[in-house]
C-alpha cells in the first residue's frame, strides 16, 4: 500500500521534484526520474514529471522506495543567538502579520550565513517569537554592512509572490548613501555594465538606478537612490564607477578621494531607507530611521541636520 500525502498551501505552484526531497527522501534528480518511471509515484492517482507544478490540496501516492537512499549531508552547524540579541529584535520590528514581516535590519550582520559569516539575521528570528511554528523565508537581501529595511515572509506562498513582485519590478526600494567627492546634482540616472564572475564565466549585466542629490559640501555628497535593476552590489559598484565611492565602502573604493585622512570611517553609509509595494490591492509603505552613527555622521558634514 502507498503512502498518502496532501499538499499543503506552503507548497503550493512548487515543482514536485523540490517537494519530494524536502518530504520524501533527497536524492539526485535522475533518481526521482527513475521513481517516477518505475511508478512509484503518483499524484491524483496519475503519473507525474519531474516539473508538475504541485496545487494545494493534490494527493501524493508514495509506493516502496526504501531501496533509494538519501544524499549524504554535511551536518549545517547553525548560529545559535543570545536571550539579549533575540529580545533585541523588538526595536527592529516595522511590521508584523501572520504572512510576513519587515524590520530594521542592524548593519554588521549577514540576512543569512555564509563562509564568512556564521552569524546572521535568520538564525536569530527563527528563535524570536515572530516565528513560532513558523519557518523565517529570505525574500531579498542585504548586504552586511548595509542596514535599513527587509522583508522576511512567514510561509512559502508570501515568499513566492515576494520573489514574483520583485522580479517583474513591482516593489520599490529607496536607498540614501553618503559619498566621498562632488555627485554633480545634474546626474538623475545611472547606467552601468556591471561584470559579475560565477564558475568561473564572465558575465556582465545590465544595471539601471535613479539618483537625486540631496545636499552636498566640497569634500561629501548626500544621495538618495532608486535601483531600477538588482544586480549584487549595484549601488556599491555604481557609486564607485561615478567616482564617488560610498564612505566606508572597503570593497569599492578610491583612495585619492580620502581627502581627510582623520575620517577614516568604519561603516558603510548606505542605508534602505524605504520600501513600497502593494498586495491584494492594499499599498504597503515603510520606512526605516538610520542609525546613530549615520545620523551623526550627516549631523557632523552636514551642519543643518
Amino acid at each position: 500500500m502507498p503512502k498518502s500525502y496532501t499538499v499543503e498551501k506552503d507548497y503550493n505552484n512548487s515543482r514536485f521534484d523540490r517537494w519530494f526531497k524536502t518530504k520524501i527522501v533527497d536524492v539526485p534528480q535522475s533518481l526521482i526520474q527513475k521513481i517516477i518511471r518505475l511508478n512509484k509515484v503518483k499524484i491524483n492517482n496519475k503519473k507525474t514529471k519531474t516539473s508538475y507544478r504541485l496545487q494545494t490540496g493534490d494527493i501524493i501516492d508514495v509506493f516502496d522506495i526504501s531501496k533509494f537512499k538519501p544524499n549524504e549531508k554535511k551536518r549545517i552547524v547553525k548560529y545559535k543567538p543570545s536571550r539579549k540579541e533575540v529580545d533585541a529584535y523588538d526595536d527592529y520590528i516595522l511590521e508584523n502579520n501572520e504572512n510576513f514581516i519587515v524590520i530594521n535590519k542592524p548593519a554588521g550582520i549577514a540576512v543569512q550565513s555564509g563562509t564568512k559569516s556564521f552569524r546572521n539575521i535568520i538564525d536569530v528570528l527563527k528563535d524570536t517569537k515572530y516565528f513560532l511554528d513558523k519557518k523565517p523565508f529570505i525574500v531579498h537581501r542585504l548586504d552586511k554592512e548595509t542596514s535599513g529595511v527587509l522583508i522576511i515572509a512567514k510561509n512559502r506562498e508570501y515568499a513566492q509572490l515576494f520573489t514574483s513582485l520583485f522580479r517583474i519590478r513591482k516593489i520599490h526600494k529607496t536607498y540614501i548613501a553618503l559619498t566621498h567627492g562632488n555627485v554633480t546634482r545634474h546626474k538623475t540616472i545611472l547606467k552601468d555594465k556591471l561584470t559579475i564572475y560565477e564558475n568561473g564565466r564572465k558575465i556582465v549585466q545590465n544595471a539601471i538606478s535613479n539618483i537625486k542629490v540631496l545636499k552636498k559640501t566640497e569634500n561629501y555628497s548626500y544621495v538618495e537612490l532608486n535601483p531600477i535593476t538588482g544586480r549584487k552590489h549595484q549601488l556599491r559598484k555604481q557609486l564607485y564607477n561615478l567616482g564617488n565611492p560610498i564612505i566606508g565602502d572597503d570593497k569599492y573604493f578610491i583612495r585619492k578621494r580620502l581627502l581627510d585622512k582623520n575620517d577614516k570611517n568604519n561603516n558603510l553609509m548606505l542605508h534602505a531607507y524605504k520600501i513600497k509595494f502593494m498586495i491584494n490591492n492594499i499599498q504597503f509603505n515603510f520606512k526605516a530611521p538610520y542609525n546613530k552613527n549615520f545620523e551623526n555622521f550627516l549631523k557632523k558634514k552636514f551642519k543643518s541636520f
